[in-house]
């Protein structure tokens, strides 16, 4: 099983501690946020593990080699400069061309979801992705269905629905600023 974890962001809400130190090292309870993620994701069945860098992206792999990877075959990608969710994703896109699901976890995300039912839920549905999202007060909203499908989303700018199934290069959001 192969997993992806977000680790390039320069971890500008926590400064000034990332001036030091990568938002991935930052420890929660003791434990730097990328070692409970890869605990997490072992856990899952990960085996084969790739993880985007960019700011103090070395100071990320010095750690992971202290640790002897967590005895998981791990490769890296290096951006020059931030490419966001879907760009960091597709620079490591060589990385997933078996064509099997994966997951894709931020570094930064502390959760307790059972990411084996996720993936047992994902191979059911037979679904392209599937999205583990909750609640929580923000600007910007997933919109769903009421069978769990990806619709639209809700930002300060107003509303963008899915004008169809989702197709590379479609175009594939309309916005609706009327509420």
């Amino acid at each position: 099983m192969k997993a992806m974890i977000l680790a390039a962001g320069v971890g500008s809400r926590l400064r000034p501690l990332t001036d030091r130190v990568p938002k991935a090292l930052v420890e929660v309870g003791g434990v730097p946020m990328i070692e409970r993620v890869i605990g997490r994701l072992a856990s899952a069945g990960v085996t084969d593990l790739v993880v985007n860098l960019f700011h103090l992206g070395d100071r990320i792999v010095e750690f992971l080699a202290s640790r002897g990877d967590f005895g998981l075959r791990i490769q890296f990608t290096r951006e020059v400069e931030l490419l966001d969710t879907g760009g960091g994703l597709k620079n490591a896109a060589w990385f997933f061309d078996d064509g099997r699901p994966f997951f894709l976890h931020n570094v930064d995300i502390v959760s307790r979801i059972d990411l084996t039912a996720l993936l047992r839920f994902h191979k059911e549905a037979g679904a392209i992705a599937t999205l583990a999202v909750q609640p929580r007060p923000s600007s910007r909203q997933l919109l769903f269905d009421t069978n769990g499908r990806l619709v639209g989303r809700e930002t300060s700018e107003g509303v963008e629905w899915a004008r169809g199934p989702v197709i590379p290069s479609s175009g594939w959001i309309h916005r609706d600023t009327r509420h």
